[in-house]
This record gives C-alpha cells, structure tokens and sequence, in this order.
C-alpha cells in the first residue's frame, strides 16, 4: 500500500502539471529537484518495504525450501539405495538360477544315470529268467525226448524179437514149448 502511495504521488504532480502554464526553466529546475527528492524518498521507502518483506519471509522461505530440497535429495538417495540393493538381488538370483539351472542338470543326468543303470540291471534279471525257463523247458524236451526215444527203442527191440523169434519158430518147436509149459504146470 506503501509502494502504490509512493508510485502515485509523482504520477498524480504529472497529471497536475499538464493543464498548467510551462513555469519558468529555474522554476522548472526547482521543481526537478523536489522531484528527485520524493524519487529518492519513494526509493528508500520501496527499499526498506522490500528488505523487511525478505527479511521477514524469505529467511523462513529459504529455510523450508532448503529442508524441502534437502528431504528430496534423501529421498532420492534412499530411492536409488533400494533400487541398488533389488538390482544386486536380482543379480544374484540371476547368478543362482544359473548355479541352480546347472544343479537341475546335474540331477537329471544322475536320474538318468540311474535309470539306465536300473533298466540295465531289469534287462540281465528279465533275460536270466528268460535264459532259466529256456534251459527248463530244454531239460523237460530232453527228457521226454529220451523217454519218448527208449520207448521207440524198446517197441522197435520187441519187434525186432518178434520177428526173430517168429522166424525160428516151427510147427516142431512151438508143441514142444507148449507141452513144456504144461508140465511146469503140473
């Protein structure tokens, strides 16, 4: 309210002046000199106003401004820290998903080791029992063979008896073996 006092004082003399008669040059000069002297006095009062305004608020302006630049530049720190800290984790997860994608291999290829080891070992028992029931139904083929073949043997030796025994067997001889079988009978 000062400052639109001190603006509107000169401006009000220069409004005045116009309708008035141009005064005299050491007139005019006089009134230049008041003049300067209420620019001088409008100046200082316009200073004073501004130096007590700043004084008053920018001290507190600059101090919260500062506390607000200083709490965001924490901020931002403690920001970047935790972005740092989940970089460096997801670092080393990424370091243990290699350790562990390695160690996932590593395992399956002692399953599979296993497995093959396993199935191998199924194979030999699988085979063994097979080879066992072969070599039994081999010894039972023999064995019925051979009983089979001494049965042929022993019909074939009848016959052959038969007929060695039919070729010298004469009218003669078979009453002679009859009437000897009746007398072992008596």
């Amino acid at each position: 309210m000062l400052l639109a006092f001190a603006l509107a004082a000169p401006a009000g003399r220069l409004l005045a002046q116009e309708p008035e008669k141009k005064e005299t040059h050491a007139a005019a000069h006089e009134e230049e000199g008041g003049l300067d002297l209420w620019k001088w006095a409008n100046f200082l009062l316009l200073a004073g106003g501004l130096y007590y305004l700043i004084n008053k608020n920018a001290g507190p302006f600059f101090a919260t401004r500062s506390a607000a630049i200083r709490k965001d530049l924490e901020e931002s720190l403690r920001q970047r820290q935790q972005a740092e800290a989940t970089a460096a984790d997801v670092d080393r997860r990424l370091a243990a998903l290699e350790s562990d994608i390695a160690a996932l291999r590593a395992e399956s290829q002692r399953e599979l080791a296993v497995g093959e080891e396993r199935m191998t070992r199924q194979s030999a028992e699988y085979i063994a029992k097979i080879q066992a029931q072969a070599e039994q139904e081999i010894a039972s083929a023999g064995k019925y063979a051979r009983a089979d073949l001494k049965r042929y043997a022993a019909e074939l030796a009848v016959q052959v008896a038969e007929q060695k025994i039919r070729a010298r067997m004469t009218a003669p001889a078979q009453d002679a073996m009859v009437e000897s079988f009746v007398r072992d009978l008596k």
